[in-house]
């Protein structure tokens, strides 16, 4: 009999209505990770835009504070984007380096996928 490996639940690139982490338990293939993937690739392409648009308005001297707040917030959110990522990925590190990342905690968010 074939017992299926556990794997380590993935964090998605997204909270709940709680801003609590989700994982998702599955072995990468379903469409939730499908979805996860899609959705991680456009935060990464958006953090890409938003650094070069924010270079644009640092050289520009005619931007309001208003301006530079709203700036602020993006960034904030999406370096929140893309730390979420990067601690996903991290988490994803062979068994060898496991000990340099912390595991989720057990019940907070976890889907199973259903592909």
């Amino acid at each position: 009999m074939h017992v299926p490996q556990r794997q380590q639940p993935r964090l998605l690139p997204w909270a709940d209505s709680e801003d609590k982490p989700c994982y998702l338990i599955g072995d990468g293939g379903g469409p939730i990770s499908r979805l996860a993937d899609e959705v991680e690739a456009t935060q990464l392409e958006m953090a890409v835009e938003l650094l070069g648009h924010a270079r644009a308005m640092l050289h520009d001297r005619r931007v309001s504070n208003g301006e530079l707040r709203f700036l602020g917030e993006r960034f904030t959110e999406s370096l929140r984007d893309v730390l979420r990522i990067a601690e996903s990925l991290g988490a994803q590190v062979p068994a060898a380096a496991e000990d340099q990342w912390s595991a989720p905690e057990q019940g907070r968010g976890a889907a199973k996928d259903p592909g």
